[in-house]
């Protein structure tokens, strides 16, 4: 992958570009940003351009045998390490255990992918990937070797918040002091959530959202209904990811507004009989899945805050969200996200989703989260 295979984020490509040229190229660097705006992409156009043996005007050439292999993931200097899980056909699971699956999910996305992509490639979506021991060993010994051929080997470790806090201190000594010419590149959504010892090593290399222009320009060349690439671009606020799951929704309610409908609906109703159904039914769902519907209502919550602040011209809402969150007459749910309670609900919201993190029971969870909520949409 080429820098110019990268949607917008010139400044970030001008400063990896100039550590390259000005040889100094620091060997931990965390990418981290928000999902969806190029993380992965981005590390793996920098690895190319720092082992391209042909190296244009702020671009790799895209034509040596190095850059040939790069682009087909096959250069033998180029290593991933990715969350994993157990699965029917592997007991005791490690990165290379799900090296093709890996490259087709990046060849079929150019390299914009998440987590629920990868774990739905790999058939673990009702489980919690890790980064494991095994893997932490295969770094250790993949890096103890010499480069095949290019001038550095590169270790991509993607979603390094999903390391196993007691595999972490394997990998320390070996990140902090790495055999000559190797480039670590860990990439990561949330800082907050990465352990305090990897990144206290790495370089921090921080990454914006994706300026509005740059989406539609690359969902237009992607074939998308020029007619609902504004408001996708509108709602994703900066994610190439977020934009393109928007355009291949179908015209149906999204499952995360039917949802956050018909729980705030039970939650201010009191409706305990079907408060317990609907947990019942939410629970079946994998736990990345429960995650991105308590993020979907952490948003929907603000924006409806925003709302009520008379700050309508920051809202973000599609037409189907609109019609639940704005509404009319007295059917419209902002009014009751206020000063009084919208600090309660965003902690309570932000606290289920750390414990999903860590395996809490999701019946108990979010029924219990259901009355509080209902306490405090009625304050």
């Amino acid at each position: 992958m080429k820098f110019a295979d990268v949607i917008g984020l010139d400044t970030v490509k001008q400063r990896l570009v100039k550590t390259v040229r000005d040889s100094r190229v620091s060997h931990a660097q965390l990418f981290i940003g928000p999902q969806g705006t190029g993380k992965l992409p981005m590390a793996l156009a920098y690895a190319q351009y720092i082992n391209c043996t042909n190296i244009q005007n702020n671009d790799s050439c895209g034509e040596c045998p190095s850059c040939i292999k790069y682009e087909k993931l096959i250069h033998p200097d180029l290593h991933f390490i990715y969350p994993t899980a157990k699965t029917k056909s592997v007991e005791k699971p490690t990165s290379k255990d799900f090296i093709r699956q890996w490259r087709e999910l990046i060849e079929e996305n150019n390299a914009y992918i998440d987590l629920p992509s990868w774990y739905e490639k790999i058939g673990i979506e009702r489980k919690q990937a890790i980064i494991n021991a095994r893997d932490c060993n295969d770094i250790i010994k993949t890096l103890s070797y010499k480069s095949y051929e290019a001038d550095y080997k590169v270790m991509i470790i993607w979603m390094v918040e999903k390391l196993f806090h007691a595999a972490a201190p394997k990998i320390l000594k070996i990140l902090e002091e790495p055999p000559d010419k190797t480039l670590f590149i860990l990439i990561s959504d949330h800082q907050d959530q990465i352990i305090n010892t990897i990144l206290s090593r790495t370089q921090i290399v921080k990454f914006p959202f994706i300026g509005e222009d740059e989406l539609i320009e690359a969902l237009v060349k992607e074939g998308y209904e020029q007619s609902r690439i504004a408001e996708a671009v509108k709602i994703s606020k900066g994610s190439y990811v977020g934009a393109k799951t928007i355009m291949k929704e179908s015209d149906e309610v999204d499952i995360n507004n039917t949802w956050f409908t018909r729980w705030m609906r039970l939650c201010f109703g009191g409706q305990v009989t079907d408060t317990i159904d609907f947990v019942a039914e939410l629970s079946k769902y994998s736990r990345d899945k429960q995650k991105a519907f308590l993020n979907y209502t952490l948003r929907m919550v603000r924006e409806s805050m925003l709302m009520n602040n008379d700050t309508s011209n920051l809202v973000r809402l599609n037409k189907t969200e609109s019609d639940f969150i704005v509404g009319s007459g007295t059917k419209r749910f902002y009014p009751y996200i206020n000063s009084k309670n919208i600090q309660s609900i965003t902690e309570e919201l932000e606290k289920s989703i750390y414990y999903i993190e860590r395996n809490a029971n999701p019946n108990i969870l979010f029924f219990d989260l259901s009355l509080k909520i209902g306490r405090y949409l009625k304050s």
